[in-house]
């Protein structure tokens, strides 16, 4: 059981609605949870009930209609706004948020560390120094091997089984040494065997690196392994058997 303490994650009462025709859908419903650093909360529920659309909206990729969503900054201890706009909110996501998309997206022409290695050029404007690079060196192999990926850091994406890309896919979100991990559906067209690698992967992460994990996930025996397991519903969130599941 997680220790309550100051959550790295609050979000208060989310409100979203968009424009369906001439009416109005309420997408997210006055959501509201927190997560604490180290902790993994499960959100589970059916499709179409809001919950991809509550990570937007948590990694920076939608704006909410009301409600507020602070993440608190490991290094400073300062309060980040996740509802900032425009290129606010891209700092924030490169700087902060690692996102574990359902398809990875990864670059054919790139090898696999380079693929972490991008990460970070993506948060700076000017060229990195020699220092920088070193480091991201070093963070790309220290992730790559603890995701069992060190021995094939050379190898380009395509020559990598799904399993394998989905694993570069959990490493890369974690390159920035985020604060906050999303997490949407990762395993859904892995195998049992591949998927059950890519979840230990994310609960261990979670608590090696400390981050605060929302897993989105129709499955019950990964929502098992979670701290918390939280069930979404037309766009409301309320608490579910399993783990910690204290209301959030």
């Amino acid at each position: 059981m997680t220790t309550r303490t100051t959550p790295a994650l609050v979000l208060d009462g989310i409100t979203l609605d968009v424009r369906d025709g001439d009416a109005t859908r309420r997408l997210l419903d006055g959501v509201s949870l927190t997560a604490d650093a180290g902790e993994l909360v499960a959100i589970v529920g059916p499709s179409g009930s809001g919950k991809s659309t509550l990570l937007a909206v948590a990694g920076c990729l939608q704006t909410a209609d009301d409600g507020t969503a602070i993440l608190r900054s490991a290094d400073t201890g300062e309060d980040i706004d996740l509802l900032a706009a425009g290129a606010a909110a891209a700092r924030v996501r490169r700087s902060h948020v690692g996102i574990v998309f359902q398809q990875p997206n990864l670059l054919p022409s790139l090898t696999v560390r380079e693929q972490l290695v991008l990460m970070t050029r993506l948060r700076r404007i000017l060229p990195p120094s020699a220092s920088e690079r070193r480091e991201a060196e070093e963070r790309s192999a220290e992730l790559l091997d603890a995701v069992g990926l060190g021995d094939l850091a050379d190898r380009r994406i395509l020559a990598l089984s799904g399993g394998q890309q989905a694993r570069v896919n959990v490493a890369r979100a974690l390159m920035n040494r985020p604060e906050l991990l999303l997490v949407d559906e990762p395993t859904a067209a892995l195998d049992r065997a591949a998927a059950e690698q890519v979840t230990d992967l994310i609960v261990d992460a979670t608590k090696r690196f400390g981050v605060a994990t929302l897993y989105v996930t129709h499955d019950p025996a990964q929502a098992d392994r979670a701290d918390r397991i939280l069930e979404m519903v037309d766009g409301t969130l309320t608490g579910k058997t399993g783990g910690d599941t204290a209301a959030a």
